[in-house]
């Protein structure tokens, strides 16, 4: 089923499946910065059919075709996103969840569930950030050279609404020099659900070092990683096989 939902009242862009086998959890989707619903392609369904799980997919305020972003993102703006999805998950009557998100939408995860662990039974977070690196503006700042210069605004612009807003509602927030303070380890450390790592040793957006600190910090909860060579910042898409294997084990052990 896929629809709009209001969601703290805006309008968002939401495809969602029951689970196929009793008991099993439903997996919920947290694209990065610039992804949306669309963007997952048939990774959601792939995921579904290995597990049983039932599947919750959706664009976040600013992206693909939920509301256009109308100002400004601040620092804490992956804080606000976790604080939404108490009321997205209540939408679905969803009481058994599993997180599955990349990149911001990996950090969004960490911090809903340092937040809030009733009704999560666990955690993927591939190529999180949970503190900003030099690396990470370095190639911030050089996506807006390319958004500026290349066909990648024509390209974003299929999967959202308004590329420029949603591009540079990113992009700004980042390299502000505010958000350089931007730090999620606190929340990490509160973490009590299991936890499935998996980092791109070619990642142009994060290193490792990200991967370590969360194994540091999270020592309340299980921990489980997968450092992949040859591999970027979209896991999924770069190892698309070992990876999508490794979720489906990780959600079965479960």
């Amino acid at each position: 089923m896929s629809a709009p939902v209001s969601i703290a009242g805006r309008r968002l862009d939401v495809a969602y499946a029951a689970p196929a086998r009793d008991g099993a959890p439903v997996l919920v989707f947290l694209h990065e910065g610039l992804g949306s619903l669309g963007l997952w392609k048939d990774v959601p369904d792939e995921l579904a059919r290995a597990t049983g799980c039932g599947t919750l997919v959706y664009s976040r305020y600013g992206n693909g075709f939920s509301d256009v972003l109308a100002a400004a993102r601040g620092v804490s703006y992956m804080h606000d996103e976790a604080h939404i999805l108490p009321e997205l998950l209540d939408a679905f009557d969803i009481r058994d969840a599993v997180l599955i998100g990349q990149s911001d939408g990996a950090s969004i995860a960490l911090i809903y569930a340092g937040e809030n662990g009733d009704r999560l039974r666990g955690v993927v977070a591939e190529a999180p950030h949970v503190f900003v690196e030099d690396l990470s503006v370095r190639s911030i700042a050089a996506a807006k050279a390319s958004y500026e210069s290349t066909d990648l605004r024509e390209r974003l612009a299929r999967h959202h609404a308004d590329a420029d807003r949603t591009f540079y509602g990113w992009n700004d927030i980042w390299l502000h020099p505010a958000f350089r303070e931007w730090n999620i380890e606190d929340a990490v450390a509160q973490v009590r659900a299991p936890l499935l790592l998996i980092q791109g040793q070619d990642d142009e957006y994060g290193s490792p070092a990200q991967l370590e600190a969360i194994r540091a910090r999270a020592t309340r909860a299980p921990v489980d990683s997968l450092l992949l060579a040859g591999c970027g910042h979209a896991p999924h898409r770069d190892r698309r096989t070992i990876v999508l294997a490794a979720i489906a084990g990780f959600v079965r052990a479960l």
